[in-house]
Order: structure tokens, then sequence, then C-alpha cells
């Protein structure tokens, strides 16, 4: 473990209009780790990932990223510090190739404009694009139009964008939304490679409880903005008032 967590968020909260959405988050993520995070609709799950990205201001406590504070810091700085995220819709332009997101996305991270990438056949680019596709398993698709794929190879494709950009730290937002039954298990496989093979830190929100059991580490239960409880899968799962927080309200 490294001597700072990866993450720690001290009293975060957002309030609009005087409002609480998140309200006084305390909670440290390792190197490593996989924290998945529950609760009912409207519980602030989403709102926190705003939040550590930097979507929405906090407007009470910080975020720490390897000890620094980032509080204060845009989205695109957050980025370049090795915090990747994905949404609950999909935001891919149907009219590009799978290789052609993966290159702009390249380009984005190594901090050039796009000007003119689809139009060049011979970029610095390739050998990371194709690494990406390989370890995502989306390399036989690599032609095919975003909008010609399934919703599961969409949310491979979501994920390979961040891969791209090599982030240490990666939010998914509810990955699993939409996706078949016959395709949440290579899903599922690939996010585990990800975590485990390339020892990346992963925060995800899912409503999917068979899959968080085999995926996470620990589960934190949010609910009315508030963290509500924070431990090891089984033990947190049998605790009486996160059923009745959790599994007492429609999902």
């Amino acid at each position: 473990m490294a001597d700072a967590p990866v993450l720690r968020l001290r009293g975060l909260g957002w309030a609009v209009r005087g409002v609480p959405i998140v309200e006084d988050v305390s909670l440290a993520v390792d190197e490593g780790e996989f924290l998945a995070f529950i609760g009912p609709n409207g519980a602030g799950k989403t709102s926190l990932f705003n939040l550590v990205s930097g979507l929405c201001p906090a407007t009470s406590g910080s975020i720490e990223l390897d000890g620094a504070d980032i509080t204060a810091a845009p989205v695109a700085a957050r980025a370049r510090r090795g915090i990747g995220r994905t949404f609950q819709t999909s935001s891919l332009w149907p009219g590009l190739t799978v290789a052609e997101h993966l290159r702009l996305a390249a380009q984005a991270a190594a901090g050039t404009g796009a000007r003119g990438l689809l139009r060049r056949r011979a970029e610095p680019y390739r050998e990371q694009v194709d690494a990406t596709l390989d370890r995502t398993r989306l390399g036989h698709r690599a032609e095919a139009l975003a909008g010609a794929l399934s919703h599961g190879e969409k949310r491979k494709l979501e994920l390979a964008v961040l891969l791209v950009g090599d982030p240490r730290l990666i939010l998914l937002d509810e990955p699993m939304a939409g996706v078949s039954a016959e395709e949440v298990p290579a899903l599922v496989e690939l996010i585990r490679a990800v975590h485990r093979d390339q020892g990346r830190t992963v925060l995800m929100v899912e409503h999917h409880m068979d899959v968080l059991l085999g995926l996470a580490d620990r589960l934190a239960v949010m609910h009315h903005g508030t963290l509500l409880a924070l431990d090891a899968p089984a033990r947190l799962m049998a605790d009486a008032t996160v059923q009745q927080a959790y599994l007492g309200e429609a999902l």
C-alpha cells in the first residue's frame, strides 16, 4: 500500500440552493482496491462521482488524490492526474469506428488537438490503440461503427476509451445498465481484468448485487446523500440497517 490512499474524501458535500445532495462523506480508497457503491435511486451515488471527477463543485469538505488536495481542480486537470470516468448514458459517436474512438482518446490523452486526426492513417498512436483493443477484446470490431455495436460492446468501448489514457483511478457509473444478460459475464470479466490484472483502482456504482459481490473488496452504502455504511460485502449485506435502507426500497 502507498503511504497515502489513492483517494481520500473528508466531509465531502454538495448542496444546491441550500439543499444537500451529498453530505459529509468521508472515506479512503487504497491503491488497487475495488470499492462499489450501492443504494436506492437518488441516494447520491452518481453525484458523488460527479464531485470526485470534477463535474460538480464541492460546497464542503475536500478531495485528495495521492495526498494532494484536488478539491478545486478542473476536470481536465483531474484526468491528467489519472482519474477516468464513464457515465450511465453512452457518449460515443455513432459514425466513428471503434479504432477512431481510441485514436481520438489517445491524442487527447497526449494533450494534442484532434484536428486532422481522422485524415491521418499513419499516426503515432497505433501501438497504443492496438494494445487497448487487445486488452478490451475489441480487436475484431476495430473497424465497426460505434452505432452498430451491441450495448455490451459499447460499454467495452467506453472502458477502452478510458484505458487509452492509462488512468490509475477508474470510476464506472452503472456499466451494466442496458446490457443484455448474455453480455454481462464478458463485461464482468473485462472489469475484473482491468482491476486485478492491470492493477487499477476501481470505484463502481451498480445495482446488480450478484455482479458486485464477485468484484468488490468493499461496499459503500449511500442513503439520502450520506454514507450509511462501508465494509466487506458479506458483513455489510448482513447488517439490518443496510437491509432496511437498501433492500427495503425500490432500486
